[in-house]
């Protein structure tokens, strides 16, 4: 199994990332404020407005380290990486599949039968947890909702059309999404979560999950790119120029395991409270930057954690699951394998 290596997050304005022999070196006004060797990196992540050296910039795409800029608040803007990786005869497969609407509808119905699971599973955790401490109305509609989503489950084993399993999809978030608020054991006032919104996020929940989902998109992209798959050409996703479409779906299983449950956490012991996050007057909720640095920390500890995969049989650090599930992808593509074996969590 590959070692874990780790992502490097950028967030200071103004920095200056350079190269000094093998390591990536971290300036801010002159001082020097990191220092760490190329090859414990996989890739490097610049939130906001600072400078990379073009001869750092050359190395991580002679090493094989991509290096991703994003806005402050999240929003991916570029991506700079070396060659392209991977089989041709991969990818075309990847294609034939995509278009093929037939064979297309049955790995989307098993990626969905693992999001949907792993949505059942965010709200089951819960409830053993915490179900004692709530009140009964709100234990109720979680039990609710937990048996619907098992009703989706079975449905989504049964279904063969694409667009179908896209709107059992819509109706599975619209169900988890509709009490994920009461999973949180903090009182956000009138900036309480009542439902998912972005571009932009109105309210504190959802500017985290927003800048959670982009920060595994970037992983998952990453483990794409890996085994040799095409990140803008997906399955559930349709195409769109500029879009990672396949990243996307495969962001869709992981992130109630990566994100949702990471975002419950750093609210619910408070270690993220309304205090760290910025109202602006057109009604977006972005996040301090001290917020991120603890948002992105973390994130970083979460994937460390060793997380029983169920196909293999084995426990794997959790920033490792993007990549095995990319792995079992490809080998479901090249016929390896006769169906995908979607990221199932207990």
């Amino acid at each position: 199994m590959r070692r874990l290596l780790n992502t490097l997050y950028v967030t200071t304005e103004g920095a200056w990332i350079r190269k000094d022999g093998a390591n990536i070196v971290v300036e801010v006004e002159g001082t020097e404020r990191g220092r760490l060797p190329v090859h414990m990196l996989e890739s490097l992540v610049c939130l906001g407005r600072m400078m990379v050296s073009p001869q750092l910039l050359g190395y991580c795409a002679e090493q094989g380290i991509c290096v991703s800029f994003l806005s402050p608040n999240g929003r991916f803007l570029a991506r700079m990486e070396g060659p392209v990786s991977g089989n041709v005869l991969l990818r075309r497969e990847q294609y034939r599949r995509s278009d093929e609407s037939s064979r297309c509808a049955a790995l989307v119905r098993n990626l969905l039968t693992g999001k949907v699971h792993n949505q059942r599973a965010v709200i089951g955790r819960a409830l053993r947890d915490h179900g004692t401490s709530l009140a009964p109305e709100v234990r109720a509609a979680l039990e609710q909702v937990r048996k619907g989503l098992r009703r989706i489950i079975i449905r989504l084993r049964e279904e063969a059309s694409l667009e179908v399993l896209r709107g059992l999809e819509g109706d599975a978030a619209r169900a988890y999404f509709g009490v994920y608020g009461h999973l949180m054991r903090v009182d956000l006032g009138e900036h309480a979560f009542n439902g998912r919104n972005r571009r932009p996020p109105r309210d504190p929940v959802n500017a985290l999950l927003s800048f959670l989902y982009t920060l595994l998109t970037h992983d998952c992209r990453s483990a794409l790119e890996t085994v040799g798959l095409d990140p803008a050409v997906g399955f559930l996703h349709r195409d769109r120029p500029g879009r990672p479409s396949l990243a996307l779906d495969l962001v869709e299983e992981l992130r109630p395991v990566v994100a949702d449950r990471l975002a419950l956490t750093l609210l619910n012991r408070k270690q993220l409270t309304r205090r760290d996050f910025i109202f602006l007057d057109n009604g977006a909720v972005l996040l301090e930057e001290g917020a991120r640095k603890t948002l992105l920390s973390a994130y970083q500890e979460r994937k460390r954690e060793m997380v029983q995969h169920l196909f293999f049989e084995e426990q794997a650090p959790l920033g490792l699951f993007p990549l095995l599930q990319a792995q079992l992808l490809a080998r479901h593509l090249r016929g390896d394998l006769d169906a995908y074996p979607p990221c199932l969590w207990r």
